[in-house]
């Protein structure tokens, strides 16, 4: 079986308060855009019923030992509670950048779910899937509805929002920096703002700008000059509206589907013009 796991961005992102438990409640908007990875998942029928399974990747580097791997973890989530499923070998070809703020790592794993879940027949409902991806990482359930949703608590809690980008084209820009999201969230100062992001995104599309912010514009930008000057030529360049997605680095511009762009970015950045 082999699945697409695809990327999203972040439409907003408020920190509002610092919990007991260390993490902290936000509230963000999701939209999914199909830049995608490719996941194959196979049964390994020589393998006994206790045996493991190789994982293998290909495509951008991977940070991490494989035994760490989201799609392992997925696996090892419903061997525990499905000890009968037998070994698999399991290949992901990486495209999406890692610690990009475009949420690719929580998609492997929430499509590795859903297609084990396919696969080996467990018959699994929507929630038990969303229940099990929340316990790999905060972004993954919402890769098991993959449709534009409102998201607070740590972000697994997720309202589905009618929300059609189609009339726009995005472009993703990445320069290769790896932001240290936990260095970030130590320097954001939470606070509630005046009006939730689900009112702010009935505006139209060319009021964002004033109100939509991602809170972590404000760390993150002062350490990293590129970023605020990736944002920026996207707006030279006619974006409608730009943003950083999630903890950086990556930002996306929105643009009208006839703007005809010429962007300037160095060579070494990942750049992609995407359609929803």
């Amino acid at each position: 079986m082999i699945v697409f796991p695809n990327c999203k961005i972040n439409l907003g992102l408020n920190i509002l308060r610092k919990r007991s438990d260390g993490y902290h409640d936000l509230e963000t908007i999701f939209y999914p855009l199909p830049l995608t990875d490719a996941l194959e998942i196979i049964e390994n029928k020589q393998a006994g019923k206790n045996s493991a399974f190789p994982f293998t990747s290909s495509g951008l580097p991977i940070a991490g030992k494989p035994a760490s791997n989201l799609c392992v973890q997925a696996y090892r989530l419903l061997k525990k509670d499905f000890p009968e499923i037998p070994g698999l070998f399991i290949h992901l070809h990486k495209v999406i950048p890692s610690g990009a703020g475009l949420g690719g790592g929580s998609a492997d794993g929430a499509f590795a779910l859903k297609a084990m879940n396919q696969l080996l027949k467990l018959d699994l409902t929507t929630e038990q899937l969303i229940e099990y991806a929340a316990k790999l990482g905060s972004d993954c359930p919402f890769f098991i509805i993959n449709k534009p949703a409102f998201a607070k608590g740590r972000g697994e809690k997720l309202e589905e929002l009618e929300l059609d980008l189609s009339a726009y084209k995005f472009v993703i820009v990445n320069p290769g920096i790896h932001i240290n999201t936990g260095r970030a969230f130590l320097d954001i100062i939470p606070a509630i703002p005046e009006r939730s992001l689900k009112e702010i995104i009935k505006n139209p599309i060319n009021k964002w700008k004033d109100e939509l912010v991602n809170d972590f514009e404000k760390v993150i930008f002062k350490e990293h000059r590129e970023i605020v000057e990736i944002k920026d030529e996207l707006y030279r360049s006619g974006a409608v509206f730009a943003s950083m997605s999630g903890s950086g680095s990556t930002v996306f511009g929105i643009f009208q589907k006839e703007k005809e762009l010429q962007l300037s970015f160095p060579v070494n950045y990942f750049v992609r013009e995407l359609h929803s």
